[in-house]
């Protein structure tokens, strides 16, 4: 058995950190195990092609349990299997979330995650090409930019401004409410995701061991420590030993699974799927969170077509020769953050601007140019959970999302459609503005409204908290991210955050990848800090 000072599993966002971080010392032996394969696709490089990952080889396509709150709807999550993971297969927005998010983070008991604690771990990651100051870092791994965009996205920015927001540069600095152009993670053209970024300058060093394919079933204990993990590639199975640290980068699904499969997690439901419990948990798998997404579409009149003719041959030549043109679009090229109740103490709703019709994932096509306003409900209370129906790892867990559990997110929803009524209203619209496509005129009431956003609303892409910092009845780990009851087992991704923040989640969960490795690469610091 080969054996490693510290084993990553999965090469999502915070695994491409934690391995890249932990190897930048020689002296230190890791290994990183990612499931799917390499990420040197056209369909991952060029940034408006991101859709078309879903539902293919390069997804783990996962389906949610038929949603009671959706009228029985079972709703697609994709999510990246490939290296990179999931900020290889995202629209690519840099959005931190809100300050409030992690101050109640650690109001509420996650010690050192307040904002101005876990600031400098986002602008360590950063090498922002167009802001600077005390928010911003230049130089990291990551590249960050604002790309020129579509002129329909910049008479939506007007017309949100005529509408009321504030027009910023920086949803990323001391304000978030107000509307900005997405900074995005591409260079050159590019998506800049984790394994280019963070792996890329990696990959000579030969004290890290990159493995693909390889499909995780369990992380082995021996006395309370986890020890090894058993993987498979195809119909081989191979243990791995960690002499250090074991580090779960799986995701919000893949986290609780694979801790589940080994023995971590609520008793009861372990041994009704026949896997003995070694640890009881709880909280494994419980508290998912996710963000409820809802699309309106409009028709384009006048000589704007915005992005609806991305697929046509001339734009992929362009981009193959030049690295430029529209296939260089993240599709949501702007964004706005408001309050639908004024005596929120932070927005709850986050509109993304798209200079074309989205519809079920990118599969919906429309005969005629369109815009569309998405609604992200980023302040969401209903829980979820992804439980594990047998010990089999090619068998996915059950998610179930529980999407608008509460009357109070639709409220919001439907003053989400109200809000972007207004703004498509505003004369910076007029002679682009067309017919409403979705929900269409006759929605007009809150009452149909709300029937139609149960009917529709989807999810942004965003699952987390399903293995959350907590104590040991409520949380899955502390807040250094150690796994409670297990030494030497570690979680870093999306599936660690204690509530899910108010925004895109990727440059977050760089973030507590960053946070992790510093963790193990200073025990004695962290000690001191505690002390």
């Amino acid at each position: 058995m080969d054996t490693y000072d510290v084993i990553v599993i999965g090469a999502g966002a915070a695994g491409c950190v934690v391995a890249a971080r932990l190897s930048e010392d020689p002296e230190r032996r890791v290994l990183l195990l990612e499931a799917g394969g390499h990420n040197k696709r056209l369909s991952v490089k060029a940034p408006a092609a991101f859709s078309a990952q879903f539902g293919t080889k390069l997804d783990w396509e996962y389906w949610t349990e038929p949603e009671e709150n959706l009228f029985g709807r079972s709703l697609h999550e994709p999510r990246g299997k490939l290296m990179g993971g999931c900020s290889s297969m995202n629209a690519m927005m840099y959005v931190r979330g809100n300050r409030f998010d992690y101050d109640s983070w650690a109001a509420e008991g996650a010690a050192g995650w307040s904002a101005d604690e876990v600031l400098p771990f986002f602008t360590r990651s950063e090498d922002n090409g167009d802001l600077a100051g005390p928010y911003h870092g230049r130089g990291g791994p990551m590249h960050v930019e604002t790309r020129d965009p579509d002129p329909v996205a910049r008479r939506m920015v007007d017309a949100c401004v005529e509408a009321g927001f504030e027009r910023l540069t920086d949803l990323n600095g001391a304000q978030q409410e107000g509307v900005a152009f997405t900074q995005v993670n591409q260079k050159r053209g590019m998506r800049h995701d984790a394994a280019t970024a963070f792996l890329g300058p990696a990959r000579g060093r030969p004290n890290l061991t990159i493995k693909t394919g390889a499909l995780v079933h369990r992380v082995r204990l021996d006395g309370g420590r986890a020890t090894s993990v058993e993987v498979s590639f195809g119909k081989s199975l191979e243990q791995f030993g960690a002499d250090g640290e074991i580090v779960l980068c799986a995701g919000a699904f893949g986290t609780p699974e694979i801790l589940q499969r080994s023995g971590i997690g609520p008793a009861e439901h372990l041994k009704s799927v026949g896997v003995p419990s070694l640890v009881d948990l709880p909280a494994v798998g419980r508290h998912l969170m996710e963000h409820p997404f809802q699309f309106l579409n409009w028709e384009l009149v006048g000589d704007d077509i915005g992005l609806s003719d991305l697929s046509h041959p001339k734009h992929l030549a362009r981009w193959l020769a030049t690295r430029k043109g529209k296939l260089t679009s993240n599709v949501g090229e702007a964004l706005a953050f408001f309050r639908t109740d004024s005596s929120l103490p932070a927005p709850d709703m986050e509109l993304v601007l798209a200079p074309l019709f989205f519809w079920e994932h990118g599969k919906r096509e429309h005969p005629r140019p369109a815009f569309s306003i998405g609604l992200s409900y980023v302040a969401p209370i209903s829980r979820g959970s992804v439980m594990i129906a047998s010990p089999d790892p090619g068998q996915k867990a059950r998610v179930s999302l529980r999407m608008l559990s509460h009357d109070s997110e639709v409220r919001a929803l439907v003053a989400g459609v109200h809000k972007a009524r207004e703004i498509v209203s505003q004369p910076a619209m007029d002679g682009m503005r067309g017919a409403e496509i979705n929900p269409g005129l006759w929605v007009r009431t809150d009452e149909a409204i709300s029937e139609y956003v149960r009917h529709t609303v989807e999810h942004t892409y965003h699952p987390a908290c399903s293995a959350r910092i907590g104590s040991p009845e409520d949380g899955a780990c502390d807040a250094e991210l150690r796994v409670h009851g297990v030494d030497g087992l570690r979680i870093a991704d999306a599936s660690a955050m204690p509530t899910i923040t108010r925004g895109n989640t990727h440059a977050p969960t760089l973030m507590i990848g960053e946070r992790c490795a510093d963790f193990i690469r200073n025990p004695a610091r962290v000690a001191t800090a505690v002390a």
